[in-house]
């Protein structure tokens, strides 16, 4: 199906009276692809909320959103029984509670196909970045993006493949190409350039002090966090470090063991990693070079039988290095 035939396929979903509800977990991307979704049912649809359920805290985020005007509300300020339509985007249903409770009509994605019973599925895995089929479907509609939403899906598509280093196509440059002629560029600038805040340094440094690295793989364990984001920005620091090829951070979270794994993408995807190790507990899985698992801390306590800083990394360090004995090196 071109992509004619599927944009010709998702509008059909929706008329004139529609209210349509789109829900992500939010990020760039995410966010940037939700927007693009309300630009093409501008005067197709009533109305297009778009509504996430995560907490966002990372400052680059909340700068992207504030500078391109996203308008974003929390998931919990909804009434389901407002809508009469539902998209998911830059997610599926099942990788994350929050979406447990839709029925949705349209799926839209760029990770590896878990889901496929809604009305309208596109997933495109081979795509680095939700953002670029986005672009090709306004490029489809004929639409032009506006100055903000150029300056969003192209920060979609940065922050996906990490400015093109990681999972990226010939599909995604294009679309990058394309969208620089439209962008604020001043956007782009002033997102990137928040990164970080003081309590991110704090955090970090906690983190180098009682970092633990074994084969080449680095370790961290901080306990009870109050934003889980700043996994995040230890994850991606530590795998600047010469000779470490994998990174895992984790923390405890609203009664989740959180677990954000990266690699150089030189070995064994770090998805399939973090599907191996810990789907038993919880949801695990992602990309080739970046993961998340999120594990029920009540099972990993039957594992472990405390949940003390301690004895939770070294459970986390034994499951990886005994997935690294089957070879994720």
């Amino acid at each position: 199906m071109n992509n004619q035939e599927k944009l010709k396929r998702f509008l059909s979903l929706f008329t004139g009276n529609s209210k349509v509800l789109v829900v992500i977990n939010a990020d760039p991307d995410a966010i940037a692809s939700a927007m693009a979704v309300k630009r093409i049912l501008w005067r197709k649809a009533a109305e297009v909320v778009i509504a996430y359920f995560n907490k966002i805290t990372r400052p680059d985020n909340l700068a992207m959103i504030e500078y391109t005007e996203s308008g974003l509300v929390e998931l919990n300020s909804v009434k389901k029984e407002d809508y009469h339509a539902f998209v998911i985007i830059d997610s599926q249903p099942g990788h994350n509670e929050h979406f447990s409770g839709f029925t949705f009509d349209a799926v839209i994605d760029h990770h590896p196909l878990t889901f496929d019973a809604a009305p309208y599925v596109d997933i495109r895995s081979n795509y680095g970045a939700c953002s670029t089929m986005m672009t090709e479907y306004l490029k489809t509609r004929k639409i032009k993006p506006s100055a903000k939403l150029a300056a969003a899906l192209m920060l979609g598509i940065k922050t996906d493949t990490a400015d093109f280093t990681r999972g990226a196509s010939l599909k995604d440059i294009k679309a990058f190409l394309y969208l620089y002629q439209f962008a604020d560029i001043n956007i782009v600038i002033k997102v990137e350039r928040a990164t970080l805040t003081q309590e991110d340094l704090d955090f970090l440094g906690r983190a180098i002090k009682h970092r633990k690295v074994l084969n080449n793989r680095i370790f961290f364990h901080a306990g009870n966090i109050s934003k889980p984001d700043e996994l995040v920005v230890v994850a991606d620091f530590f795998l600047t470090l010469s000779k470490v090829n994998w990174s895992i951070i984790s923390g405890i979270y609203e009664k989740k063991l959180i677990i954000v794994i990266r690699n150089d993408g030189l070995r064994k995807g770090a998805g399939n990693a973090a599907k191996e190790a810990f789907s038993a507990f919880g949801s695990a899985g992602g990309h080739k070079t970046m993961a998340r698992a999120e594990l029920e801390l009540k099972l990993v306590k039957k594992q472990t039988r405390s949940i003390s800083r301690k004895t939770i990394e070294e459970w986390i360090i034994s499951v990886i290095e005994k997935t690294a004995g089957r070879k994720i090196e």
